[in-house]
């Protein structure tokens, strides 16, 4: 069955993930070169060149698996939880690295997968390609929520 495809609706809905990832970014620039990178860090801490490109990508993935709920007209209570994640994810920058943070933000990162997986849930009824597209997301997030964690417990 062939799908009608808003494209002013996904445009929005991808444009508006990589802005909330792009303001967020703008707050790990700051800290980025001065605070985190004076901190001990796991063996498995990821070159720092490696999270543009993966979050971009994130970012795009959130943004189409919003649009096919969206587009779906899927439940307010969807919509709601997806915004929900997405200001979680939106204020960790803002606690890790302006806030030099990394308890509070550990604690918002635990928040965030919670509601990642209630959004999935959400998502999966509408359209199981949506919560199929959060995977990816879902398995960067359980990463950074260890290293989250460890870079607290290293630093404490």
């Amino acid at each position: 069955m062939l799908m009608f495809i808003d494209y002013f609706k996904l445009l929005v809905s991808v444009v508006v993930c990589l802005l909330v990832g792009f303001i967020s970014g703008i707050s790990n620039n700051t800290s980025m070169n001065s605070w985190y990178k004076h901190l001990k860090k796991p063996s498995f801490n990821p070159p720092g060149w490696i999270f543009a490109p993966v979050w971009t990508l994130l970012y795009i993935l959130m943004g189409i698996s919003f649009y096919l709920v969206w587009a779906a007209k899927g439940p307010i209570i969807a919509i709601i939880f997806f915004f929900v994640q997405l200001a979680l994810n939106f204020i960790w920058s803002f606690l890790f690295f302006s806030m030099k943070n990394p308890l509070v933000a550990f604690i918002d990162i635990v928040i965030l997968l919670v509601m990642i997986l209630l959004t999935v849930i959400q998502f999966y009824p509408v359209s199981r390609i949506a919560a199929l597209l959060f995977i990816p997301y879902i398995l960067w997030v359980c990463f950074a929520t260890m290293l989250n964690f460890t870079i607290y417990w290293l630093n404490r």
